[in-house]
This record gives structure tokens, sequence and C-alpha cells, in this order.
């Protein structure tokens, strides 16, 4: 009887212990669960680029220090400029590093030269515009009438002229640069919008004189 009296004992002893374990076991991973927290609210955002920044300058003692800072800016401001210039500079010369995307390559390159070594009608056309605007500002009906007649009539001759650039234009590049994938919408496009441009004023600037040969 003691025996088994020892063994419920025993049985009950180790029920419990297996429950307690199980309940600390639960609360472990619940703890585990939970993030703890930052302990400190979250700083805000000018706190943040400021501490990103560094301390802040203290202000100018005395009016040559306030003037030295100035001379100071005025030299960086000097310094950006002339980046930026030295930057103009070799895209007008046609640096493929420094050329607006639809400039690069020597397709596109290829084609400008194809269109400023030639004179077209097309070349008038920004002037032809103002001329437009100045004809409808005159209060004579005859200027009005006969000016917008002969800017439809140079347009539509604008027009064609553009198309036939375009595909002209298309079918040399084709035979220079075989193994490129020239699209013909692409190549007259480009040419078109070249050819309507005032020659001084073409980005990045002719290499060729019209009448040089294109090689």
């Amino acid at each position: 009887m003691r025996f088994l009296r020892r063994n419920a004992t025993e049985s009950t002893d180790t029920a419990k212990t297996d429950a307690v374990g199980a309940v600390t076991d639960e609360a472990d991973d619940t703890a585990k669960a939970h993030t703890a927290g930052k302990g400190r609210p979250t700083p805000k955002r000018r706190e943040a680029e400021a501490r990103r920044r560094g301390p802040v300058p203290p202000p100018p003692r005395t009016q040559r220090e306030a003037l030295r800072r100035t001379r100071g800016n005025k030299a960086s401001k000097d310094e950006r400029r002339q980046a930026s210039a030295e930057r103009r500079q070799r895209m007008m010369a046609g640096d493929d590093r420094y050329l607006l995307p639809r400039d690069r390559g020597p397709v596109k390159a290829y084609v400008r030269d194809l269109v400023d070594s030639r004179r077209n009608l097309m070349g008038l056309f920004m002037p032809l515009a103002i001329l437009v605007f100045v004809a409808l500002l005159t209060p004579v009906q005859a200027i009005q009438t006969y000016s917008t007649l002969f800017t439809t009539l140079l347009l539509v001759v604008m027009i064609i002229e553009g198309v036939i650039i375009g595909r002209r234009n298309t079918t040399l590049v084709r035979a220079k640069f075989p193994k490129e994938t020239v699209r013909g919408l692409s190549i007259g496009w480009y040419s078109f919008i070249r050819a309507s441009q005032v020659r001084k004023l073409r980005v990045p600037k002719p290499r060729l004189r019209p009448g040089q040969q294109v090689t």
C-alpha cells in the first residue's frame, strides 16, 4: 500500500512539474514574439537631418569672418558655373558622354552630318513662324490673306521635303550600318527635327558645312 501511495504521489508531482514547465515555455515564447520597444521617442525629421549634417556652425563674430565665408560661397558658385559651362561646351562639340540619350551613338552622328551637309527649306521653319505672327498683327486684310496663303504653301513644301529627307537618310544609314537595328520612323523623325532647326541653334553644332561630303 505504501508503494502504491508513493507511486501516486510521484505521478502527481511529475504532472505538476510538466504543467509548470509548459506554462514557462509558453510565457517565454510569448515574450520572444513581442519586440521590445525602443524606450525612447522617435526623433523628428528635422532632428534626424540635423544629426546627419552635423553641428551648425556658429554665426560669424566679426565682419572679416563673414566676408571670408561669403567669398567661400562665391568660389563654390563659380566652380559650379565653370563645370556647367564645360559640360555645355563638350555637348556642343558632340561628346557622347555629355549628349542627351536621343543624340548619342554613331548612327545619330551620321544622321546629323547628312542633314548638316545640305541646305533645305525646312531651316526656315522658325523664321517663317515669326513672319506669320507679325503678319497676323498687321491690320491690313490683304497682307494677312496673302501671308497666310504663302505660309500654307511653304509648309506643305517643307513637309514633303521632310519626308524625302527622312526616307533618304534612312536608306543611307541602313547601308552605312548594316548590323544596326535601324527604325525608319525614328531616323526620319530625327532628321525632320534636325532639319527644321536654325543652323546656328542646332545642338550639337554642325561638324560639316553645306556642300561638304559625308564620310
